[in-house]
């Protein structure tokens, strides 16, 4: 997979615009401020995990770091690193595939996901932000999420040695089986 690539594909999908890229960027600073506060409901929703908590106290004071690391994710939403680009593209891929490597699925990363879309909605009301704002957010929260979960096909793929057309056929005829 090319992270730039993917990332393009994504942002139409989402239909992150220019306006949306322009909002987040002005209220960097705000974003900036909030992050450690998101980081702690982040990471004590996690905590409260058996799985999770393991992982996430597994090494003396991996917590502090991946706290810090959680704060320039969470601002690097808003300035787009290089206007949501290769560099930002790459950066997300590199997360992907770190929350695979750590063992982390997706049935943790998207529930604290959404506990953060959530805290952020929040904040941004009662910040009185405005709603555009949130559009945006959750726009490029869903494009963050894509890049992690596309990280665990991929694995799936290496590890298989299955082409992206069987993954695909596989699931296509699995979903079809379950209905």
């Amino acid at each position: 997979m090319e992270p730039l690539s993917f990332m393009e594909a994504i942002v139409r999908r989402v239909q992150l615009n220019e306006q949306d890229k322009q909002l987040l960027k002005q209220e960097a600073e705000w974003g900036k401020t909030i992050a450690p506060q998101m980081a702690d409901v982040f990471y004590d929703y996690l905590g409260r995990d058996k799985e999770m908590n393991a992982i996430l106290n597994a090494k003396e004071g991996r917590i502090h770091r991946l706290r810090e690391t959680f704060i320039q994710w969470f601002y690097e939403m808003f300035t787009g690193i290089d206007n949501w680009g290769k560099a930002y593209a790459d950066c997300r891929w590199k997360i992907g595939l770190v929350h695979v490597r750590s063992g982390i699925g997706p049935q943790h990363v998207v529930p604290a996901m959404a506990v953060v879309v959530t805290a952020v909605g929040q904040k941004l009301r009662s910040d009185g932000k405005p709603e555009a704002l949130s559009d945006a957010l959750s726009k490029i929260c869903m494009i963050d999420l894509a890049f992690i979960e596309q990280a665990y096909s991929e694995a799936l793929l290496k590890e298989t040695g299955w082409s992206q057309a069987l993954f695909q056929r596989l699931i296509a005829k699995g979903a079809a089986a379950s209905v």
